[in-house]
């Protein structure tokens, strides 16, 4: 969606919103795309999260609003497996599931997190890739799980898949704001949640969601679909692709 018709539908919403009576603030998020197309020659793209703030009449402090916006998505299992070199060789030990972990994780916020709510509420809520909720699978040891869980966080953190944005949230006149997050080429495909979330002294005030959705098109979408809906046959064409090419190699090598 084009940027200035984002602006002209958030300005018509932030209109009605301003001649509503409300006791607690308003938050009224928009994205600069619901859904996102990746193609073969994909390399990444810039997701922009703005919207406005409504405050009933006689708000205090609210020069001190600060927004955290929540980019994840898509949530699925994962078992994480510990690697120990034995002998001189690597290989996988202990491991831990968990039935939960998002496969991207953003956290942009107008502060940092710690700055802006107490441990607690940032657990209650994911604010922060340290108070992620994995839902481990099974009974553990909380040190086993916290040595686990830094384990994924630290993985999915070099590859630029979840990531802490401080300072990234910028507010024009306690009213507007506005977050910028980076999406590698290697995000992965399915649903997503940006929620937004308005702070005033340490307690959430408002929060809404938007839904977003990254999907392949083209052929990278008819593979991803056959691999994950007929495994048999993907891996069959896998196959005979691999003898066919095998074969053309060698025929073209005895003709030389």
């Amino acid at each position: 969606m084009p940027l200035n018709a984002c602006f002209a539908r958030l300005f018509a919403v932030f209109t009605i919103a301003l001649l509503t009576v409300a006791a607690t603030p308003i938050l009224v998020p928009e994205v600069s795309q619901d859904r996102i197309s990746i193609r073969g020659d994909f390399n990444g793209a810039q997701l922009l999260l703005f919207g406005a703030i409504t405050y009933p009449p006689g708000t205090r402090n609210a020069d001190q609003a600060d927004i955290v916006v929540v980019l994840k998505g898509p949530v699925h299992s994962i078992v994480v497996r510990e690697k120990q070199q034995i002998a001189g060789i690597w290989i996988n030990a202990a491991s831990s599931e968990f039935r939960s972990a998002p496969g991207f994780y953003a956290v942009a916020s107008s502060k940092p997190i710690d700055d802006i709510v107490d441990s607690k509420t940032a657990d209650i809520y994911e604010l922060g890739l340290h108070h992620l909720q994995l839902s481990p699978a099974g009974a553990i040891d909380s040190r086993e799980l916290d040595r686990f869980v830094d384990g994924l966080v630290d993985l999915n953190a070099r590859g630029n898949l979840f990531k802490n944005l401080p300072n990234s949230v910028k507010i024009s006149n306690n009213v507007l704001y506005q977050a910028r997050i980076n999406l590698p080429a290697s995000v992965p495909v399915g649903d997503y949640t940006a929620e937004t979330f308005l702070i005033l002294d340490g307690r959430v005030e408002a929060a809404e969601v938007k839904n977003i959705t990254i999907e392949k098109i083209g052929m990278g979408r008819f593979i991803t679909n056959l691999a994950q809906n007929n495994g048999f046959l993907y891996g069959l064409i896998a196959v005979f692709i691999s003898v066919f090419l095998g074969w053309s190699a060698g025929y073209l090598f005895r003709k030389m």
